[in-house]
């Protein structure tokens, strides 16, 4: 059986790269991009089960490659988890405004991964 395949967007090692690791602890593949404005072609080409978008960003606006992900037909059904510091507000709520299923605290991110990805992935 295939492992579901999680898309994340960071250009901070850490928290990136212990991302990248709890999700292969459970049982994703994951493909990593630092560059926020290739989130869309990314999520087309490799078809992941969910993304996730490190806010804070140096090259370009998170959130707006949030937006645009969610405005593509081909890829506004994709849940997206977004997490930024506990300071950074202004990234979490244009990150909400922008679309994003989950915005959720960089510091709880890995401790919680499991249960957002759970709430993330949920279909009603």
């Amino acid at each position: 059986m295939t492992k579901p395949l999680a898309l994340v967007l960071y250009e901070k090692l850490i928290p990136g790269s212990q991302l990248v690791n709890k999700l292969q602890d459970l049982n994703y593949r994951v493909y990593t991009i630092a560059d926020a404005g290739a989130l869309v072609d990314y999520s087309q080409q490799k078809r992941p089960l969910v993304v996730l978008v490190d806010l804070t960003s140096t090259l370009a606006n998170a959130s707006s490659a949030i937006a645009q992900l969610k405005q593509n037909p081909d890829t506004r059904h994709l849940p997206v988890i977004a997490f930024a510091g506990e300071q950074e507000t202004e990234l979490q709520e244009a990150a909400r405004k922008a679309g994003a299923t989950l915005v959720v605290n960089e510091a709880a991110i890995l401790t919680h991964l499991a249960q957002f990805l759970e709430q993330a992935l949920h279909v009603e």
